[in-house]
Formats: C-alpha cells, sequence, structure tokens
C-alpha cells in the first residue's frame, strides 16, 4: 500500500516536471521576435540562434541515457530540473551575441536532458501503477506551453521582458522543488542496468548497435515531422492556397494543438483499454486522414478541421512510442529513451527547411499528402511498440 501511494504521487511530480519543462518553452516563445532589436540581428542569424538551441537538446539527449545509468534517473532529473531553472534569464539577460549563442545551447542542453530524464521517470511510474500515464504526462507538457505562452506574452507586454524571464524561473524553480521529494527512486531493474553501465567490460554504447531501438527512434521521427508541418507551415498553407485571412490561417496549429493537448489528456485510457499496439496503429492512420483531409480540403473550414482530425491523432503517437523504448527488453531504459528522443527530435530540426523546400517546389497539398504516408508507415508497423504494455507485466511492478 505503501509503495502504491509512493507511485501515485511520483505520478503527479512527473506531471508538474512535464508542466515546468513545457512552462519554459511556452515562455520562450514570445521571447524570440525581441531577440531581433535587441542584438540588432537579421531573421537569418536568428534562424540560427534557434538552431543553436536545436542541436544543444539533440546532442544532449545523446549522453543523457549514460548519466541516467550511472547516476540514477531520480538523481539526473532533479539535477536538469533544477538547472532549468535559470536559462531563460541566461538568454534574455546575455549582453552580447557570442553569449547569446552561448546561453541558447545551454539552454537547449537543459531542456533535452531534462525531457529524457522525465520521460524515464514516466516509464518507471508505469511500471509501478501497472498503467499508462505517458500520454497525460506530455498532455501536461502541452498545458505547460500553452500557459507559459500566454501568461509570459501578457507579462512582456506590461512588465517587459527581463520581468517575463525572472517570473518564468521562480515559477519553474517552485514546480521542480515542489515535484522533486515525491519522484520514485530507481527500480531494481534500472539500478542494475546502471550496475552494467558502469562496469568498463560491459559499458553500454552511446550509438547501441541494436536495430529496433533505433527503427522505434525513426517512427517517433515520422510521428513528430507532421506536427512540425502543421505548425511551421499551416498558417502559410491556409493564406496562399486557400485564401484564408490572418485570423482564420492561425486556426489550423491552434486547432491541431488544441486536439492534440485533449487526446493527450484522454490517451492513457484509451492506451490502457486498448493496448498499445492497436492505439498507435489507429491513432496513425487517423492523423494520416487528417493530414490527407488537409490536403485535398476544397477550403479552409475542411483545412482546419482536417487539421484538428490529425491533432488527435498523432496526440498518442509520441508517447507510446517513448513507452516502448522505456520497456525495451535488451536496453536500459534510459539509454533506449535517449535514443529514440534524440532521433525524434532531430525531425524538428529538419522539418522546417525540408517541408519549406518540397512545399515550394510541389505545392503544399503535395507535401501534405506525402507526410500523410510517414503516419501510415508508423500505423503499419505499430507491432513494433508492443513492449509499451510490458510495464502492466513486469515481475517488479507485480511484487511492488
Amino acid at each position: 500500500m505503501r509503495t502504491d501511494r509512493q507511485a501515485r504521487r511520483a505520478r503527479w511530480a512527473v506531471a508538474a516536471m512535464f508542466l515546468a519543462n513545457g512552462f519554459v518553452m511556452g515562455a520562450w516563445a514570445p521571447q524570440i521576435p525581441l531577440l531581433l532589436p535587441r542584438h540588432g540581428v537579421t531573421e537569418s542569424v536568428l534562424g540560427l540562434l534557434i538552431l543553436v538551441l536545436g542541436l544543444g537538446a539533440v546532442s544532449a539527449m545523446i549522453f543523457a541515457g549514460r548519466l541516467i545509468s550511472a547516476h540514477g534517473g531520480r538523481r539526473v532529473l532533479a539535477w536538469f530540473s533544477l538547472a532549468l531553472v535559470p536559462v531563460l534569464p541566461m538568454v534574455v539577460f546575455s549582453p552580447n551575441l557570442w553569449l547569446l549563442a552561448l546561453s541558447m545551447a545551454v539552454f537547449g542542453a537543459m531542456a533535452g536532458c531534462m525531457d529524457v530524464a522525465m520521460n524515464a521517470q514516466a516509464v518507471e511510474v508505469e511500471r509501478r501503477l501497472h498503467k499508462a500515464i505517458m500520454s497525460s504526462s506530455h498532455g501536461f507538457w502541452s498545458l505547460g506551453g500553452f500557459i507559459g505562452g500566454s501568461a509570459g506574452s501578457y507579462l512582456i507586454a506590461v512588465r517587459g521582458a527581463e520581468a517575463q524571464a525572472l517570473a518564468t524561473a521562480g515559477v519553474v524553480a517552485v514546480l521542480v522543488l515542489g515535484a522533486m521529494p515525491f519522484l520514485l527512486p530507481d527500480s531494481p531493474r534500472a539500478r542494475l542496468a546502471g550496475a552494467v553501465a558502469r562496469a568498463p567490460a560491459q559499458r553500454t554504447r552511446l550509438f547501441p548497435r541494436d536495430l529496433h531501438v533505433w527503427l522505434l527512434g525513426f517512427l517517433a521521427l515520422f510521428s513528430m515531422v507532421p506536427e512540425g508541418a502543421v505548425l511551421d507551415w499551416a498558417a502559410i498553407y491556409l493564406q496562399k492556397e486557400l485564401g484564408a485571412d490572418a485570423f482564420v490561417s492561425g486556426l489550423g496549429f491552434a486547432f491541431f494543438a488544441g486536439a492534440m493537448a485533449a487526446m493527450r489528456f484522454l490517451g492513457d485510457t484509451v492506451r490502457n483499454r486498448c493496448g498499445a499496439v492497436r492505439t498507435l496503429r489507429l491513432s496513425g492512420m487517423i492523423g494520416a486522414a487528417g493530414l490527407m483531409g488537409g490536403a485535398l480540403a476544397p477550403f479552409d473550414g475542411v483545412a482546419i478541421a482536417s487539421f484538428a482530425l490529425a491533432g488527435l491523432g498523432v496526440a498518442n503517437m509520441v508517447p507510446v512510442l517513448f513507452s516502448a523504448a522505456g520497456n525495451h527488453p535488451r536496453l536500459p531504459a534510459a539509454s533506449a529513451i535517449s535514443i529514440v528522443t534524440m532521433v525524434g527530435y532531430s525531425g524538428i530540426l529538419v522539418a522546417p527547411s525540408s517541408i519549406g523546400f518540397l512545399a515550394e517546389h510541389l505545392g503544399f497539398r503535395p507535401t501534405y499528402a506525402g507526410l500523410s504516408v510517414l503516419l501510415v508507415v508508423v500505423a503499419f508497423l505499430a507491432a513494433r511498440a508492443a513492449d509499451a504494455d510490458a510495464a502492466r507485466i513486469l515481475p517488479e511492478a507485480r511484487a511492488a
């Protein structure tokens, strides 16, 4: 009973960590355009700076799994959640371009390592509770992004960028310090994996030779690229090809994000009833239908509704794949999650420019139709995510 109560508390501690991470990213978004006049840079330079942030995140994700194996998931999550507290003020108060670039790389690295660690902790909670919590955890990330972006924009308008950055740091500090005491210690399986990782003769490879974990990573990438396609290009598509005005064109991603957040809070119930494989298969087909509907839409209203349908489908795909990685039968959970996270998020780096190139030469309709095929591929390979359900049958989970 004590273990069950501990796991239930940890479930909300994990939610707070996801909320904090999403809150920082949401608060960061309205700060981006302010960098242009503050440092006198062009949009191209700003694009490179944002790329530095992304590269910092993806590069750090590679090493996060080894850190967790060596020091324990609870400790690493505590470290990097605390390290995330000052990053936005570091960026906002950077006095010159070089320190700004360094601060953005640190920002990305801290957020990326925390991302891997909090997903690993979510897998640990799933094992203890014998049920899925990953989708709703990602729902709290989306909720944090919404609150951070909306409240952050208001605070910048009334108090300025510096006050918003400091307030963000304060909110994140309260969230992570409140959550840290309730995080779960590593399970015997994770501690054994850590011991193996520390043994020189059996050290876990930084890039393991395991086809299954890399396949999960590419399935995560296929699931994330369509999200970036709607985020970065839906408004332009609605304006240029469907004649929508500025307000209506912004609704494409808004409805997509809203549907995705709502479904993530329902996703654990769906997955607990249907199983991970069936959930991933249905999600992929629904997401593909939504993107194809957007590609074939005769007018803007149909496209917006289609993007909302795509959001319903995409919502649970990455959480299922992360759970599958965390229950990989041959690798420590943190190592597998770091690989899948790194490969998946690398798609966010390459997607905007790649999709822009395709849209310029082929048009948006063929591009969105082609992206729907990626989700169909994930649906057909959904059986590869069967390990996501292992949290409900692990021997140590039953013993707990």
